[in-house]
């Protein structure tokens, strides 16, 4: 659904800066399907069609907005090492210049690591060192498949963990950010998408739901602070993709006003 939103965005949005030539590649095909039929402008001729279109081009505005926001505090922290917790179908290392000498890891579930890997053969990659974590969280230890893959504690990393921490309970927040806290040495970044308690949620809520992912978790500005500084990060930025997107225009604030309930953190190691 995230990555679908990129497509959609993809060279039909009025962000500045965004741009994500991977996103439709790796797509699985009954969803690519789906977004180019609603790119060739075709009329839904169901009510189940109508909603998914409705979706499309709602998620491809505020998806282009977080995108680049996140993408703006990859660059801006400049670290030899990015560590993409959830990866999913991340494009990142295979559109960012930025990260051509950067060793960009990649965490996620084995299965859906191994579909994402039989897609991306297509693409050419933009960075020269890209590593895959296959962790379980319900059975293997991220510590450990972090070691395996080469990260190193020693040098600075930027976290990326989007789109993941509403789906988790507090203990397993916890249990992450004291891996990822011990990991980072001085000049480290954690970049979070979290969930604002907002009263949208309950429909968000009962959306995600029935598609198998309820939300477990939501905070406050004050409260995602005085969790990132347990673990040893100061919060630099926190804003609302409302006021990312303002950032960027008028007209993409006014299309963003809806997603204030979606904020981003960036927190750097003290």
């Amino acid at each position: 659904m995230v990555s679908a939103g990129r497509a959609v965005a993809h060279g039909r949005t009025d962000v500045a800066r965004f741009s994500d030539p991977t996103a439709l590649p790796l797509l699985p095909r009954d969803t690519r399907q789906e977004v180019e039929r609603f790119l060739s402008g075709v009329k839904p001729s169901t009510t189940a069609e109508r909603l998914k279109q409705a979706y499309l081009a709602n998620a491809s505005k505020v998806m282009a907005v977080r995108t680049v926001a996140i993408d703006d505090a990859i660059r801006q922290a400049t670290n030899p090492q990015l560590v993409i917790l959830g990866a999913g179908l991340d494009g990142r290392a295979w559109r960012m210049s930025e990260l051509r000498n950067v060793a960009v890891i990649e965490v996620d579930h084995p299965d859906t690591q191994r579909e994402k890997r039989e897609r991306v053969g297509t693409l050419k990659p933009a960075s020269n060192d890209i590593r895959f974590a296959p962790v379980d969280f319900q059975n293997d230890s991220l510590d450990a498949a972090l070691s395996a893959a080469g990260h190193d504690a020693a040098h600075a990393t930027t976290w990326v963990w989007e789109g993941v921490v509403m789906y988790l309970s507090a203990p397993e927040i916890d249990s992450t950010l004291d891996v990822v806290a011990r990991r980072s040495a001085a000049g480290s970044r954690l970049v979070i998408l979290y969930h604002r308690k907002a009263f949208i949620l309950r429909f968000v809520g009962f959306i995600v739901r029935r598609l198998g992912e309820p939300l477990k978790s939501s905070f406050t500005p004050g409260s995602m602070r005085a969790l990132l500084g347990r673990f040893g990060f100061r919060v630099v930025r926190d804003g609302s993709l409302h006021d990312f997107g303002a950032e960027l225009s008028s007209t993409v604030g006014d299309v963003t006003k809806r997603a204030q309930h979606l904020r981003i953190a960036i927190a750097d190691r003290v």
